[in-house]
């Protein structure tokens, strides 16, 4: 089987060409040469794309992807980061619950505005805190 071209594997993958040659700027895949102006990519490369995707999913930066490949390009994934990053998604996830209830309390909430309900009002307190700060934003006066 010949190397597919980046059209190929973008179609193959559903990764954009742009993509591709940013993860390939990155390191994070590598094109093995070129047929007319097009890079080609061996066939495993759908693979890595698949473990990339795994990755960002998960909330790893590329940089942190990066960093789970072996120089041989096999996946050396470091157990003690997989495990940082799962606890770092069980305090998401409770916050997202918290978050999640607190709007449903809002939503059928008979106090007559949503100002005169103390649990919506605990929410827009914890939001003014910083509490509620999406993941990779920061509030204004953070570092």
């Amino acid at each position: 089987m010949r190397d597919p071209d980046i059209s190929e594997v973008a179609s193959r993958s559903g990764v954009p060409a742009s993509t591709l040659r940013y993860y390939e700027e990155k390191g994070l895949i590598a094109s093995t040469g070129r047929r007319g102006l097009k890079r080609t990519f061996d066939p495993q490369v759908t693979e890595r794309l698949a473990l990339i995707a795994l990755g960002r999913a998960a909330g790893f930066s590329l940089d942190e992807i990066a960093a789970m490949f072996g120089l041989d390009g096999q996946p050396d994934i470091d157990r003690a980061a997989l495990a940082a990053k799962a606890d770092a998604l069980d305090v998401r996830i409770r916050e997202l619950t918290v978050m999640r209830d607190g709007l449903r309390h809002a939503a059928a909430c008979t106090a007559p505005s949503h100002m005169e309900c103390p649990t919506f009002r605990r929410i827009v307190k914890a939001a003014a805190s910083g509490a509620l700060a999406a993941p990779g934003r920061r509030m204004p006066g953070e570092a």
